[in-house]
């Protein structure tokens, strides 16, 4: 069972008792408008859903970390963030990382704190030797996190993504191990 601590949050993986919150998050359109196929409608869809996550958390050689995130103080449930593995290699394992956070708890600092802690654990504890994130360019907060997380730029994708019926530009981050341990010397 994953928990990690920060000042304000507490980052760990899933239980049955945050099926409520998980759903009240991916049913909120505001929260998946970047991330449309995010979006859970009903509630039979969100317990499938859950169960994966939940299943997930004791499989032999884990790929995908679902983590909650919640605060500390109060134990208010503020989103989600994780990472899945896109490969396995003899040098580690490449990941994508995704967060969401409930609107309530945007602009805080919030994504920030958590996307910092999940990246130590990544590095230190999880064997990954690179991680790639990446967001449509008019989601300025997203970008805003990876670049104060020490992500770097590879890439903008000009008319790249189709969503919400028009062509959008995108842009795409990384972190190698190498580079997160020289920023964390």
């Amino acid at each position: 069972m994953i928990q990690l601590q920060t000042e304000r949050l507490c980052i760990r993986d899933y239980t049955s008792d945050d099926f409520n919150s998980y759903f009240a998050l991916y049913s909120n359109k505001k929260v998946v408008y970047y991330y449309p196929d995010g979006y859970l409608k009903t509630i039979d869809e969100a317990k499938k859903q859950f169960d994966d996550v939940l299943n997930e958390i004791d499989k032999a050689g884990r790929q995908n970390y679902y983590l909650c995130v919640r605060g500390r103080k109060d134990d208010s449930y503020i989103g989600e963030i994780g990472y899945s593995t896109i490969e396995n290699t003899p040098l580690g394992k490449l990941v994508g990382v995704g967060y969401f956070l409930l609107p309530a708890y945007w602009a805080n600092g919030y994504a920030t704190e958590a996307f910092q802690a999940v990246m130590r654990f990544a590095f230190e504890d999880d064997q990954v030797f690179r991680m790639k994130a990446g967001c449509l360019k008019e989601n300025v907060g997203s970008e805003k996190v990876m670049i104060k997380c020490g992500m770097i730029k590879e890439a903008d994708f000009k008319c790249s993504t189709l969503h919400d019926g028009q062509m959008k530009d995108s842009v795409a981050y990384r972190l190698l191990k190498s580079e997160w341990k020289s920023q964390h010397k």
